[in-house]
């Protein structure tokens, strides 16, 4: 089985909308777009080993905004992360099913069966190094997988500020899950590199008891 794993930036309030620039997703009227932008190279820099392991080689699964944001830039930047114009990109979207994009090895879905099924199936490429799918950006699909227990790892990269709005990672599609820490790093900025792994259920209990 396949694992699917979302990477996510997010302020300490949980706002994940629009991390990258001012024009990414301005709806709602929000208005911070680019937040991560100020610590982003500091940070990127003294988590090198942290951030090569997270831009390895993995298929992707797209919301269809996040599709349509990195298929205009990403075939023109692949220089900046390695591989990521000849992985799979899965995308989910009930009206799309065609690609118009310079983006190549794009394969649509309709539904949480066809992801469940996506699941069960071996990497598609026979060089794969990683059966690993990674989720980028992509909010309404995060809720869908969160509500049906979908996502095995969260890899979270969290910037030392708060926003009081936006888009959030967990949102309505969150349950009740417990979560083990695998990998973390503190930068010298304040961004917090934390990686998770499901864990069964929540347990519960009363202090000093």
């Amino acid at each position: 089985m396949r694992k699917i794993i979302v990477l996510s930036f997010i302020t300490l309030d949980g706002v994940m909308q629009a991390p990258g620039g001012p024009e990414e997703d301005t709806s709602s009227g929000f208005n911070f777009g680019g937040w991560v932008a100020p610590y982003f190279a500091e940070a990127d820099e003294a988590a090198g080993e942290l951030m090569a392991k997270q831009m390895k080689s993995a298929d992707l699964l797209l919301g269809r905004k996040t599709f349509d944001i990195f298929a205009a830039y990403w075939p023109e930047h692949s220089d900046m992360w390695p591989g990521i114009n000849d992985v799979t990109k899965y995308v989910i979207s009930k009206t799309m099913n065609k690609n118009n994009s310079e983006w190549k090895n794009v394969v649509f879905l309709k539904s949480v069966d066809d992801i469940k099924k996506l699941k069960n199936l071996p990497a598609d490429r026979q060089d794969s190094e990683s059966t690993d799918i990674q989720v980028h950006g992509s909010g309404n699909l995060i809720q869908t997988l969160l509500k049906h227990d979908l996502v095995d790892e969260m890899w979270l990269k969290i910037f030392p500020i708060t926003l009081g709005q936006g888009k959030k990672l967990f949102d309505d599609g969150t349950i009740p899950s417990a979560l083990k820490l695998t990998d973390s790093l503190v930068t010298p900025n304040g961004v917090i590199f934390a990686n998770y792994k499901r864990a069964g259920e929540v347990k519960t209990g009363t202090i000093g008891a």
